[in-house]
């Protein structure tokens, strides 16, 4: 049920971005989404029917390489988006926007939270996905590479059709704040860093930061490069806020500390027991 709850936001909100924000501007985005408003431009075919039209040949393609439920829930995010993007466009008035920026800037952030959420349900937004996964599968380009490629060929497709060059630009905004959307939904927004601390008094200052900080880390041990010295190092996650209390409590206790601050992109479990992802 969460997983259809997901893909149901995701598939509504992906059509809100192509039918209010993106077709009206003749933005082209990224996927089959993309692939339906350049047809929709070409032909003139309602945009949800021309997704339908892309997306089908490319899951029946593909659908031997899925399993049976990640190629249902597929198949119904498809075919809601498409569904509804054509409603959105027969029954709703939508207010004109003058305002290239704004259109590819919130077409590309509803489109990114829209697949996002389809994603983290499980399914695929588009037919794309699945054929890139194909390609993958059968040589040795990635995934994400043949994504790229096959986006760059849409927006390379808008030049080539109407000979603007604007369109194109701002098709390359739109699809980048898309990833970023994405890839912001799929990893979260974590607000930690991870530390690592190298020092002869380790034991002295993971009491302090045990009892002063009220975190709980992790000692590796390790080695120099030539194996003839060994180490530890001290692995903690803590809040960004915190890292110069941290610094301060460090370098307090050993002056020569080597302190090291990294990203911590994905995160999961506590991170007062410094289990991380």
């Amino acid at each position: 049920m969460k997983k259809y709850l997901l893909i149901t936001s995701g598939s509504l909100i992906l059509a809100v971005a192509v039918a209010m924000f993106l077709t009206p501007a003749q933005i082209v985005t990224g996927g089959t989404p993309g692939m339906g408003i350049l047809l929709h431009m070409i032909t003139s075919a309602p945009v949800g029917v021309s997704m339908l039209m892309i997306n089908i040949p490319l899951i029946m393609a593909g659908i031997r390489y899925m399993d049976t439920a990640f190629a249902l829930r597929s198949i119904y995010s498809m075919v809601l988006t498409a569904v509804t993007v054509d409603l959105i466009t027969l029954y709703l008035t939508i207010p004109a926007i003058s305002s290239m920026l704004l259109s590819t800037l919130y077409g590309g952030i509803f489109a990114g939270i829209g697949v996002g959420l389809v994603l983290k349900g499980h399914a695929s937004a588009g037919g794309t996905t699945i054929v890139a996964k194909i390609i993958a599968s059968h040589t040795h380009i990635k995934a994400a590479q043949v994504l790229l490629i096959m986006d760059s060929i849409i927006i390379l497709s808008v030049g080539l059709l109407f000979k603007d060059m604007e369109k194109i630009l701002w098709s390359m905004i739109s699809i980048y704040v898309t990833a970023q959307v994405i890839d912001r939904i799929l990893t979260g927004r974590v607000s930690e860093k991870t530390i690592n601390i190298v020092s002869v008094k380790l034991p002295e200052i993971a009491t302090a930061i045990a009892s002063r900080m009220n975190r709980d880390g992790t000692i590796l041990s390790g080695s120099n490069l030539s194996g003839e010295h060994t180490k530890q190092i001290l692995f903690v996650v803590i809040d960004a806020r915190r890292i110069n209390q941290l610094k301060e409590l460090v370098l307090g206790i050993d002056a020569n500390a080597l302190v090291v601050t990294m990203e911590a992109s994905e995160m999961v479990g506590d991170s007062r027991i410094s289990r991380i992802s």
